[in-house]
């Protein structure tokens, strides 16, 4: 089975390919919600020839978006140059009923990436396990003892918390996102840097704390909270620094995807 899978995010389009159970490849492009169905075909096509594949040699397309207009698009264009019989599914929680307990007030309302992140999470780690991917915001995604995804927490992005400052404070220049050598800061750009991403390390660090408490307390007694990192910032520098990080995962959300398609196609065949 070559499966072609979508993460649409608010600031990249990720492609993975797999053959069976294997990541032959992934690639990323910049998001751009406005484009046409041809664009986006042109863009789909062009990443798969970086590692040497074809549209038509795809034999299912599974999707997982957080651009509503893009959704539509994308599986409008895959659908228009696929071969006959080739099915895109869009993952959602409706979709992954039977695949993936989703235990929060509102289910309809969950990323469809956070739910992918949860499931694979559950899938390879098991629970209960905390997912932070590291992205345009920075998601904590929480896979309860018994294996649900049960909710988390939603902070900025490191990149949108300088967007936000440099955008609102005239005076302050765009800087290079990485580690200062010492927290006092004595330049602006220093300071800055101290900042963004000593501040963002507290934030990640803090918030991992609190929610590594509550789910020890909802779990069983001795049980090991499991930590993994995803997302755009996995290849940082700092990382490293904030504690309790068990796993680095940078594609666990096209994995996600891999096991929602089977997921939900056993599931069906199972109802029948």
């Amino acid at each position: 089975m070559r499966l072609l899978a979508v993460d649409i995010g608010n600031t990249n389009l990720t492609l993975g390919l797999f053959e069976d159970d294997l990541l032959a490849g992934s690639w990323r492009a910049t998001t751009r919600p406005e484009a046409t169905p041809d664009e986006m075909a042109a863009q789909c096509v062009e990443l798969l020839a970086l590692g040497g594949a074809q549209l038509d040699e795809v034999e299912a397309a599974a999707i997982a978006s957080v651009v509503p207009p893009l959704t539509a698009t994308l599986s409008e264009a895959l659908g228009a140059r696929f071969r006959p019989g080739v099915e895109t599914l869009i993952v959602d929680a409706a979709a992954l009923e039977g695949v993936l307990a989703i235990e929060i007030d509102r289910p309809s309302e969950a990323g469809a990436d956070r739910l992918c992140n949860a499931l694979a999470a559950r899938t390879e780690y098991g629970g209960p396990a905390i997912v932070v991917d590291l992205g345009t915001s920075t998601n904590f995604d929480i896979v309860s003892a018994q294996g649900a995804y049960v909710g988390g927490a939603i902070a900025p992005g490191l990149g949108l918390s300088l967007e936000a400052l440099v955008g609102r404070a005239s005076k302050l220049p765009r800087i290079e996102l990485r580690r200062p050598a010492r927290a006092i800061g004595t330049s602006t750009v220093s300071a800055m840097q101290s900042g963004t991403v000593l501040g963002y390390i507290g934030l990640v660090s803090g918030l991992l704390t609190a929610l590594r408490g509550e789910l020890v307390e909802r779990s069983p007694a001795d049980s090991h909270v499991t930590v993994i990192a995803t997302g755009g910032y996995t290849n940082a520098e700092w990382l490293r620094e904030v504690p309790g990080i068990d796993a680095v995962e940078p594609d666990l959300t096209l994995r996600g995807l891999r096991y929602a398609h089977a997921g939900i196609h056993a599931a069906s065949g199972a109802a029948r």
